[in-house]
């Protein structure tokens, strides 16, 4: 019978095969530098048996759970979090139904979350967990023109105004770096949020004019004249990027003949050093001056009124002229200037004590109110209408004589001032809508300009607006708004 001994030397093990007689077969099989004895070859067999029974339960007994996107995902900051999914099997088995999940994720809060999954199939359970991190990856946006950029030929570049917003950080703007490259021709914007997410756009910088001159009308697009009357055209206003004031370069075709009745065209076209071109035009109407109406209304703006009467005045095809006040609504005076009425001015105050203490005092409260129909329309306004009209005597009270001198101070610095020849009865007359019809349209002339005073802060002003207006056209009225070129009406001095 053969027998294996084991022994070492030099760092080598060796294997010697005996014979039953003890002589030695074989010896040196294999050199190697651990040594085996045993107990070690005993316990390396447990130990496979060990592990190949732990693999048998955890991969063949025990159910399995397959989780879509892996054990560990990432999900943006204030993102919905949607679960991914996941599958069940036992024995090659379907039991995805029951599967249970618990946990959740709160994408409002960075962090980490664990959703744990588990399931039962007969008497063998398993579960598996999922970990979600929560993190800020999103890039901040950047709020700029993305067009490459056109400026004037050796003008030096000047930034636009770059806002950045991040999902995480919030309002990030003043974190926004530009760098202009060396040649000057190009741009870029960057901007990076605490979590090192990097936005950036770069921009060309171009070397040319590409915009058109800008051209304006001085007044408005439709303007009426008169037969036999001479037409002077208001022209227009006109400024280039590039080359500044190039007025003397607008070239104006189309005429009015002022003789014969009609509708006509004047067009105005203007092009800069680099042959960008603009035009405009406006429409000359003439007519036969008679019968003119000016609707006029003072006091306002005022909710409920005002709104009422821009809506009958637009339903009319009529425009008026509102004198306002420092009261009511922007959004009010804003509409009457969009949709082509005159906006004028009153008074701030309203206040007889304030308004004519003073001449001093008088100017300080227009000012007031001009500077708000030029902040609400972008248009300086110089049409007034005095407090009580320039015949009031209640001025009298607080400063001799100041009315003589207003009415020349007002001109003087450019301004026009208009009363009126027609009271619609509606300051305190009457308060009946039939009589504020009956004093205005009894007394409209067709042999004069009708400056007609209400209020359109009043009720009974807006409900008998729609019959005036009505009857006017009926018996070959026309309805204008005051301009600077509209003739003054005025009254009497008495102080």
């Amino acid at each position: 019978m053969r027998r294996f001994e084991f022994f070492t030397k030099d760092s080598f093990f060796y294997i010697i095969i005996c014979s039953e007689s003890g002589s030695v077969k074989d010896k040196k099989i294999r050199k190697g530098k651990f040594i085996f004895n045993k107990k070690m070859i005993i316990c390396s067999i447990i130990l496979f048996v060990i592990i190949g029974l732990f693999c048998l339960y955890k991969f063949l007994l025990l159910p399995q759970i397959k989780l879509t996107g892996g054990s560990s995902i990432t999900v943006s900051y204030k993102e919905k979090y949607k679960e991914k999914g996941y599958k069940a099997y036992h024995f090659n088995k379907n039991i995805t139904k029951n599967v249970k999940v618990k946990g959740s994720v709160n994408t409002e809060k960075l962090g980490e979350y664990k959703v744990t999954y588990s399931v039962k199939s007969g008497m063998f359970k398993n579960k598996v967990v999922r970990v979600v991190k929560v993190r800020d990856i999103t890039k901040p946006k950047l709020s700029v023109n993305k067009e490459d950029v056109y400026i004037c030929p050796g003008a030096d570049f000047v930034p636009e105004k770059v806002t950045a917003e991040d999902n995480y950080d919030g309002d990030i703007s003043d974190k926004v770096k530009t760098v202009i490259s060396k040649n000057k021709d190009l741009v870029t914007y960057s901007v990076t949020d605490k979590s090192g997410n990097k936005r950036e756009i770069k921009k060309k910088i171009i070397y040319k004019d590409v915009e058109k001159p800008n051209i304006v009308l001085n007044g408005a697009d439709v303007v009426n004249a008169y037969l036999g009357e001479a037409y002077n055209d208001l022209g227009v206003t006109v400024t280039d990027n590039c080359d500044g004031d190039v007025q003397n370069k607008v070239k104006v075709s189309g005429g009015v003949d002022s003789n014969t009745l009609g509708e006509y065209t004047v067009n105005y076209e203007v092009s800069d050093k680099d042959n960008n071109t603009n035009s405009i035009s406006r429409k000359v109407i003439v007519k036969e001056r008679k019968g003119i109406v000016y609707l006029t209304f003072d006091d306002g703006p005022n909710s409920g009124t005002t709104n009422v009467i821009l809506d009958i005045l637009k339903e009319e095809g009529v425009k008026a002229t509102f004198f306002v006040t420092n009261k009511g609504p922007d959004e009010l005076i804003k509409r009457e200037f969009d949709e082509g009425h005159t906006v004028a001015l009153h008074t701030a105050s309203h206040d007889y004590s304030i308004v004519y203490a003073s001449d001093e005092s008088y100017f300080n409260d227009l000012s007031i109110v001009q500077n708000r129909v030029k902040n609400i329309t972008g248009v300086e306004s110089k049409i007034v209408r005095f407090p009580g009209g320039s015949s009031n005597t209640v001025s009298r009270r607080y400063s001799s004589g100041i009315m003589s001198r207003l009415t020349t101070e007002l001109l003087n610095r450019g301004y026009k001032y208009y009363d009126w020849n027609i009271s619609s009865g509606d300051a305190g007359e009457t308060t009946d809508p039939n009589v504020i019809f009956s004093n205005v349209v009894n007394n409209l002339r067709q042999n004069r300009e009708n400056m007609v005073l209400m209020h359109d802060i009043k009720t009974y002003t807006r409900d008998a607006l729609r019959r005036i207006i009505q009857w006017g056209k009926n018996n070959g009225y026309t309805f204008e708004n005051i301009t600077m070129d509209t003739e003054m009406v005025t009254q009497k001095v008495n102080n």
